[in-house]
């Protein structure tokens, strides 16, 4: 079955909008395009949004994800909030909001406060086999682009696009994750920018994935790009899930 929704929460469509072609300059030269996609399975993305109530609210009603925590301060405390907890409870402790963890199936989503109602996407998950973390962090070096870890379990790489992409190596955490894939998977992400085309294209040569008009297929998930978006981040449009 299909589940898929675009932000206002209606239900997904493919939009008419053709990408808009955009001449950028970027700091790499392209590589020769591979014979098939080298990347397993998008299982994450990180979220930034003014309305985090809200986007909370979308997933676990409409989409039936589960709230996993909420994970702020209270005074100089930090905190993690388990299911159970309303708002109203929080606001009268005095709870400042870092972050929201939701997942359902094979997918994570974090929400984080930031600018702008709408949804911008900070980084995308994606999880590779060996080699092809491996690879894709030699392209990473190559190209000069920022990498960092983060406790020696995540890697995360700037596209210097707007995004960031979050790399995972096989392991045990993920691949309990994946596991849950029968329940719900990632099959398509849209997300729209001004410059769809260097977005779309920066995350196709960092995987060693072959673009075409702002699509960039990630194992049976796809990304897609398109216009009429902001500078920097992109902004989430929708999402089909499986």
């Amino acid at each position: 079955m299909s589940v898929g929704a675009s932000w206002s929460g209606s239900r997904f469509h493919s939009p008419s909008t053709e990408p808009r072609i955009t001449q950028h300059s970027v700091a790499y030269r392209r590589p020769a395009p591979p014979r098939e996609s080298s990347a397993v399975f998008v299982f994450h993305y990180h979220l930034l949004t003014s309305h985090v109530r809200d986007v909370e609210a979308r997933y676990v009603g409409r989409l039936g994800f589960e709230l996993l925590a909420r994970y702020g301060r209270i005074g100089e405390q930090n905190v993690s909030i388990e299911p159970g907890t309303g708002w109203d409870e929080l606001d009268a402790q005095g709870f400042r909001l870092r972050l929201t963890e939701l997942q359902r199936g094979a997918v994570n989503i974090v929400v984080q406060p930031g600018n702008g109602r709408v949804p911008r996407v900070d980084h995308i998950g994606i999880v590779l086999a060996d080699d092809d973390f491996e690879a894709a962090l030699a392209r990473a070096s190559a190209w000069n682009l920022p990498v960092s870890e983060r406790g020696g379990r995540r890697t995360f790489v700037s596209t210097n696009a707007g995004y960031r992409v979050e790399l995972h190596p096989p392991g045990l955490r993920i691949d309990e994750l994946l596991d849950r894939s029968d329940e719900l998977r990632l099959l398509e992400l849209q997300l729209v920018a001004e410059d769809p085309e260097l977005k779309a294209n920066m995350l196709a040569d960092l995987l060693g994935v072959l673009p075409a008009d702002g699509v960039v297929p990630i194992g049976d998930t796809v990304v897609r790009f398109l216009a009429g978006g902001p500078e920097g981040r992109p902004q989430l449009l929708g999402e089909r899930f499986g």
